[in-house]
């Protein structure tokens, strides 16, 4: 188990299981971009990470501040 995000506007709960997408959603504020930091966290197989993080900002669990 690695994180939970919740939504306070629809009450949605998640759960992040996978230990690599929570470093990469920790490091956003210090990158900037996500591919900047999967690039940094040394992710392999970039494209399943950024199509994790496009359905958590799709559903607005993820937006930018």
């Amino acid at each position: 188990f690695g994180a939970l995000l919740y939504h306070f506007g629809t009450r949605k709960l998640s759960f992040l299981k996978d230990r690599t997408i929570v470093a990469v959603l920790r490091s956003l504020p210090e990158h900037g971009t996500p591919r900047t930091a999967l690039r940094a966290a040394a992710v392999g197989d970039a494209g399943r990470y950024i199509k994790a993080l496009a359905v958590l900002a799709d559903s607005q669990m993820l937006v930018r501040s």
